[in-house]
């Protein structure tokens, strides 16, 4: 009788088995499958967007206020200045998830490098670094965005760095919190007497303790950082050389009474985006809370 292979009897044991089950029940879940899928989707779509719809969709195609069905080459019609829909759609999405992803990495960035500092060493740095926190919260985010869009101009770069620059307070708040916690677990005392410096304890040992959580508000802040900027496009504020779902909303709601499909179909585009994200958030704090799983 052949030998069975070390691995595949280490893999038949119960236990093994059983933490590999209790592993997908944890990640799987309907949650994390609707949100995977409706980004997957749409991501799929910005990624494919030239194929999908060739061209520039800022171009005039066609006849001005066309009405889905209409016109075969323009299945959702087209707007007040004779644009496809569809394609600005198509196109949209990318605008919608440079921004969203690229000003999420900004805050990200700003709040876990201030938030981790001031929760591991504690003591002025970390009152010096509250006040801060504190100052920039006492600024609403919209209107902090909005002065830096008017002064610097409405450029792509320059809103994904406004909305990167308004929301890393409360990734700061968090992570501080996390690493107060996390700084007199025994695991940490036990490295920091083993002689390891100050950045590998924040960066190897405490910081992964603490992703958990700060992957659950990423994506919120993704979606919130999608509709700011969706409502920076429906005030006149956004790139006018980028095709976005805001400023499809900004232009057509001009034409709210006789062409509706202008605004619920971008409309429409951005709820399911920001609702995916958000299911998707719902479903890594379950599956990351162990009160949650255990409930």
């Amino acid at each position: 009788m052949s030998s069975t292979p070390s691995t595949l009897v280490i893999l038949s044991t119960p236990s093994l088995r059983q933490r590999v089950l209790t592993q997908a029940r944890r990640w799987y879940s309907p949650l994390n499958v609707i949100g995977l899928s409706l980004l997957g989707l749409i991501l799929l779509v910005a990624v494919f967007a030239d194929v999908l719809a060739p061209g520039d969709p800022l171009d005039m195609v066609g006849m001005p206020l066309l009405w889905p069905g209409d016109d075969p080459a323009h299945l959702l019609g087209t707007d007040s200045l004779g644009r496809d829909v569809l394609a600005g759609l198509i196109h949209g999405s990318r605008a919608s998830l440079a921004i969203g992803l690229s000003a999420a990495a900004i805050s990200l960035s700003i709040g876990i490098c201030l938030g981790s500092l001031a929760g591991y060493f504690g003591g002025k740095l970390d009152r010096g670094l509250v006040r801060l926190i504190e100052l920039f919260q006492t600024i609403p985010a919209f209107l902090l965005v909005i002065v830096i869009v008017a002064i610097y101009g409405p450029t792509l770069r320059v809103i994904l760095i406004a909305i990167g620059l308004s929301a890393w307070p409360d990734i700061a708040r968090l992570t501080r919190a996390e690493f107060r916690r996390l700084r007199h677990q025994e695991f940490v005392l036990a490295a920091a007497s083993s002689g390891f410096s100050h950045a590998h304890l924040i960066i190897q040992e405490m910081l992964p303790n603490a992703l958990p959580t700060l992957i659950v508000s990423t994506s919120i802040l993704i979606a919130s950082a999608i509709l700011m900027e969706s409502s920076l496009a429906f005030l006149g504020m956004s790139d006018p050389n980028i095709a976005s779902w805001g400023g499809m909303i900004g232009l057509g709601r001009e034409q709210l009474s006789s062409a509706w499909f202008l605004t619920a179909l971008p409309g429409a585009a951005i709820v399911i985006t920001v609702l995916a994200f958000n299911v998707l958030g719902d479903g890594l704090n379950h599956a990351l809370n162990p009160r949650l799983r255990r409930s």
